[in-house]
């Protein structure tokens, strides 16, 4: 009983001088109190929370719980998705798992409404609904790539004015980010995340090479392409940058010629379909209806 006693009152003694001595033992060294006197704001937070951040928040927050319950761990390859489409948000992979999980409880909901055949539909609704959410994500990556491609050309040709001019590559890359950021966003997004890629310590080349990556974009590749060989040849970066312009504003001028050609062929089913029988009426109806009374009147007589 006194060993307990005495366990007791150490353990006791323990945590009360534990307690004297936490704010002496955790007390930030002089650099950390005064990163923390620049950092810290004395300015009230009066921004308000609207109900639309409320909802947001509490669906968030649900599908996580939801997610973390029946064990799905998130997503490499979502995550890669969602940056490829432009979505950079902390919490885009649950609200992702929120909207595939949503939709088709809704879809299912709509089904059941229906009188006949309720069981069909609500199978079918939930399948759509299930399906599409990553539709979505599909058709938005396919959107954001196309406008990156088709404002490339302009980037690399500031990339040359500003090489030309005397700046450095990864100066140019973040001048080209600001200059472009109202009218091309989304190339400019992908230049500074490039930028602050190399702030961290990554190589320029592994930079640039994560960013064909996660574009997908043939130009991006053939541009990684052409600086891994000016780098290991000792090629000027001007020289190689206006060739480079060069070949995306040709390769740019061949698709819009082949997307004019294919218009001559696209353009027939409407006019097969549409047009020629307007046409057809226009120019037959006339001569039908004067036929028609012709045989009617040659009937009369006939009579």
């Amino acid at each position: 009983m006194n060993v307990i006693l005495y366990v007791l009152l150490a353990l006791i003694t323990f945590c009360v001088v534990a307690l004297l001595l936490t704010p002496d033992l955790f007390r930030p060294s002089p650099e950390a109190q005064r990163i923390l006197d620049i950092v810290t704001s004395t300015r009230e937070d009066r921004r308000t929370i609207g109900d639309k951040e409320r909802i947001q928040d509490k669906l968030v927050g649900i599908a996580t719980k939801l997610r973390v319950r029946v064990g799905l761990a998130e997503d490499p390859k979502l995550k890669e998705r969602l940056v490829a489409a432009g979505i950079h948000s902390s919490n885009s992979v649950d609200i992702f798992f929120a909207a595939q999980f949503l939709v088709p409880l809704v879809g299912a909901v709509l089904g059941s409404l229906l009188h006949s055949a309720s069981l069909f539909w609500v199978v079918a609704l939930g399948a759509v609904g299930y399906l599409v959410p990553d539709m979505w994500l599909k058709r938005k990556t396919a959107s954001r790539r196309n406008r990156i491609r088709k404002s490339l050309p302009d980037a690399l040709d500031l990339m040359v004015i500003c090489v030309d001019a005397g700046l450095g590559l990864d100066q140019a890359l973040l001048r080209i980010g600001e200059e472009l950021g109202a009218s091309h966003p989304d190339i400019a997004e992908e230049f500074v995340q490039v930028n602050l890629e190399q702030r961290a310590g990554r190589p320029r080349l592994e930079a640039w090479k994560n960013l064909a990556d996660r574009s997908e974009i043939e130009e991006f590749t053939s541009f990684v392409s052409m600086l891994t060989q000016t780098d290991r040849f000792g090629t000027p970066i001007i020289r190689a940058l206006s060739r480079f312009s060069e070949d995306i504003r040709s390769k740019r001028r061949q698709r819009a010629e082949e997307a004019a050609a294919k218009t001559k062929i696209k353009i027939i089913f409407p006019l097969v379909l549409c047009i020629f029988p307007c046409i057809f009426i226009v120019l037959l109806a006339p001569a039908l209806l004067s036929i028609s009374s012709g045989l009617g009147g040659g009937a009369g007589i006939g009579q």
